[in-house]
């Protein structure tokens, strides 16, 4: 019995001297600074500028595409090619992929719609324009206004 008491105790004031010493939180889980699920950027995109894109956004989430895209500028061109493959060009429309090519959501099974060249190039240099200065593997989420 004696053993175990002093057992007992000993753990105690190990954990206590933990505590006391270097700060150790005993008790509580302490978050990820930034765990991978998370969205790091909310990106309020303007439909009153962009009215087609907005439109085909706000569709295709509506339909169970990811409303968030994980920056992945290398991937885009691969994305491109396995999004447009089977949606044959149209004289005088642009196809605008949603998820965009940029985000590691796109390419194969993404939305795509034929929209006015002036509105899918424009929105498109508006994205760029406004994620920038962020890394890939940022996760951003498109709030169409």
């Amino acid at each position: 019995m004696k053993k175990k008491l002093l057992s007992f105790i000993t753990v105690v004031l190990l954990a206590a001297g933990m505590y006391w010493f270097k700060g150790v939180d005993l008790l509580t889980k302490t978050p990820q600074e930034n765990p991978p699920s998370s969205v790091q950027v909310t990106l309020h995109f303007p439909s009153d500028r962009y009215p087609e894109t907005a439109q085909h956004i706000k569709e295709a989430i509506q339909t169970g595409k990811s409303s968030v895209c994980t920056i992945d500028r290398e991937g885009a061109e691969q994305n491109r090619k396995h999004s447009l493959a089977g949606v044959p060009a149209r004289k005088g429309f642009d196809r605008d992929e949603w998820p965009m090519a940029m985000c590691s959501e796109g390419g194969k099974g993404a939305n795509v719609k034929y929209i006015a060249p002036k509105d899918n190039r424009g929105a498109g240099s508006w994205v760029s324009h406004q994620l920038d200065e962020y890394e890939d593997g940022t996760r951003v989420k498109f709030v169409v206004k």
